[in-house]
């Protein structure tokens, strides 16, 4: 199918889906604090006059908070070296557009992402007039990419990957999706398995160059360091004084946490090591519900965004509710297990843990991190658990092995950090890429 049929159909149904998804985004906007940060962005209306704004630069368009901080990451290492250049960073999610607002070095000019239509899509690029388009991971949104290739704006996907899902599902609809991948006119990819999946849909060998993952690239960005003001919060906990060891669960999502409070329960029935529970969940405005699992299991519950020091520590957990500290809170844990791998499909990155020096422990369901997952299995980098395991006795005692044998826990860091190395510069080959690409 040609790419003016397969845009002419998506522009058809694209208002039809909008009307219907509206009120459902809106709600989602609200619970998680979108409204009142330039709600009116996403309709290309800016209260900066556009004669103030950046011309010229590299548009990065990210989706969440993970893509956000694989483009910041990239961003930042970029102006190390071209400390000249401008951007412009579209987030999609209002979390994702926090912490691009928060985290952003001063080149940086961050944006909601605009609705796919073509007239907004034309007005952001108008304002800004960048001189390349640049994709984190597989987002190809049609109008954005079409008014790229109308303009000779050249695009790159970065950190590209495709999951074995994702190609199948990409080649039952191939003729619609050929037409898209098309626009696109490099993909960095993180792999061997990435490239051959592209290869698949038909794009173009030369069009493929071989990176790394830049969420993993170990040289790429700052490591997870220790924070004297979490650490405070800890010692209220007794960590310090008691010698308390951490148990944390990273990135939850809902019926996790209950699941992770009876293993961690049981853990301590069964070896009474005295270590305390730290959460982290995934949506900070899930807060109410994770309270609630946490305490039908007795814990007393203390919030880092309404913190004060717990009446019984022995008794206590720490969820971290806030956005965007989980990298450097990761370097307070003595264990970790990963969120969205045990009841929510699809994982979480277990990098920065692998970067802390933290032992690893996942459940079965880590399919959005494939190959590395299956890479740091077989290594022996992380504690794997199958889907029959899936309960909290086998997980107490997987946590109670990687904190008790302290030569396990030791050498399953030395091996993930292994994988990772095969990773480093992935951030620097992908930068010369784009350079040569904006300098054609």
């Amino acid at each position: 199918m040609s790419r003016t049929k397969v845009l002419i159909i998506y522009n058809i149904l694209l208002p039809v889906f909008f009307i219907i998804a509206f009120p459902a985004w809106l709600i989602k906007m609200w619970k998680r604090g979108g409204y009142g940060t330039g709600l009116m962005e996403r309709f290309a209306r800016f209260k900066t006059p556009e004669k103030e704004e950046p011309k010229g630069g590299v548009y990065v368009h990210a989706v969440s908070v993970g893509e956000v901080l694989i483009a910041l990451k990239l961003i930042e290492n970029w102006l190390q070296q071209y400390p000249d250049q401008t951007f412009v960073l579209s987030a999609t999610t209002s979390t994702g557009h926090e912490i691009a607002l928060e985290k952003s070095p001063k080149q940086v000019r961050v944006i909601y992402s605009p609705l796919d239509f073509g007239f907004l899509v034309r007005a952001v690029f108008r304002r800004f007039a960048p001189s390349q388009l640049v994709l984190i991971e597989a987002e190809t949104w049609p109008n954005l990419l079409n008014e790229a290739r109308r303009r000779e704006i050249p695009v790159s996907m970065v950190n590209a990957r495709l999951s074995q899902r994702s190609e199948r599902r990409f080649l039952k609809f191939q003729s619609l999706v050929a037409p898209l991948f098309a626009m696109v006119d490099q993909y960095c990819v993180q792999n061997d398995v990435d490239a051959q999946r592209f290869l698949n849909l038909g794009i173009p060998e030369e069009k493929i160059k071989l990176t790394g993952s830049i969420k993993f690239d170990p040289t790429g960005g700052a490591m997870p360091k220790k924070r004297k003001e979490f650490q405070q919060q800890l010692d209220d906990f007794g960590v310090s004084e008691r010698n308390r060891k951490v148990v944390m669960l990273a990135s939850s999502h809902d019926g996790e946490e209950k699941l992770i409070g009876e293993a961690f329960l049981k853990a301590e029935a069964d070896a009474k090591m005295g270590s305390l529970l730290v959460i982290v969940p995934r949506h900070a405005e899930r807060r109410a519900d994770v309270v609630s699992d946490l305490e039908s299991l007795g814990f007393e519950v203390v919030l880092r965004s309404d913190y004060h020091v717990p009446q019984s520590p022995q008794s206590a957990c720490l969820v971290v509710d806030t956005t965007g500290e989980l990298r450097d809170w990761t370097a307070h844990a003595d264990a970790l297990l990963i969120g969205k791998s045990w009841i929510g499909k699809g994982g979480q990155n277990p990098a920065e843990a692998i970067l802390a020096g933290v032992p690893v422990i996942c459940g079965p369901y880590m399919g959005n991190f494939e190959p590395l997952v299956t890479t740091l299995r077989e290594s022996g980098g992380v504690k794997m658990l199958g889907e029959d395991e899936v309960e909290p006795s086998s997980i107490s005692q997987a946590i109670i092995e990687c904190l008790s044998d302290e030569s396990i826990s030791q050498n399953r860091v030395v091996r993930a950090r292994e994988v990772l190395e095969t990773h480093a510069h992935a951030v620097e080959k992908t930068i010369r890429y784009l350079v040569a690409a904006d300098s054609q």
